[in-house]
């Protein structure tokens, strides 16, 4: 071999040699970025989920606060027209004689007081054991609420 041959050859050696460390350095820029990308995808991905699930709930919330803003409108509506049939004059006269036993002029007013059975208590097989002296509560006296007094005489002025 002439001594330009190896010459040649460390030239050819050693540019391979650099194109290796290239190649290395390039391959482990494109390795890196890889992994970069994968991880942006994967982001990308996790976010698109996300959003499209609470789409989905929110269509649903949607869904739901149609058929109430419905049920309010028509509860409306019907208050609307109890509200009109309340404030009729003869409406308001059935309510003043029935409900708050109010008479007309020149009417007399009589109510009638019906007696209201209470209801009987069934016999246990225990009763005799509360009738015993020691186990028989002191009973204090109750006043009658919510009960309205009406007089036996009408006083007419």
């Amino acid at each position: 071999m002439t001594p330009e041959h190896s010459d040649i050859e460390v030239n050819n050696e050693s540019l391979k040699r650099k194109r290796k460390k290239i190649n290395r350095k390039t391959g482990f820029y494109y390795s890196f970025l890889t992994i970069v990308l994968v991880f942006c995808l994967i982001q990308i991905g996790y976010g698109a989920i996300l959003n499209i699930t609470k789409i989905i709930s929110y269509q649903g919330k949607k869904v739901t606060l149609e058929k109430a803003l419905k049920n309010a409108q028509i509860r409306n509506q019907d208050l609307k027209s109890e509200k009109k049939v309340i404030t009729s004059d003869n409406s308001l006269e059935g309510i003043a004689r029935n409900n708050l036993k109010m008479a007309g002029e020149d009417e007399v007013l009589i109510i009638i007081n019906k007696k209201v059975e209470e209801p009987k208590k069934k016999k246990s097989k225990f009763d005799f054991i509360k009738n015993l002296p020691f186990f028989k509560k002191k009973e204090k006296p109750v006043e009658p609420t919510g009960k309205i007094y009406i007089p036996q005489e009408v006083v007419e002025e």
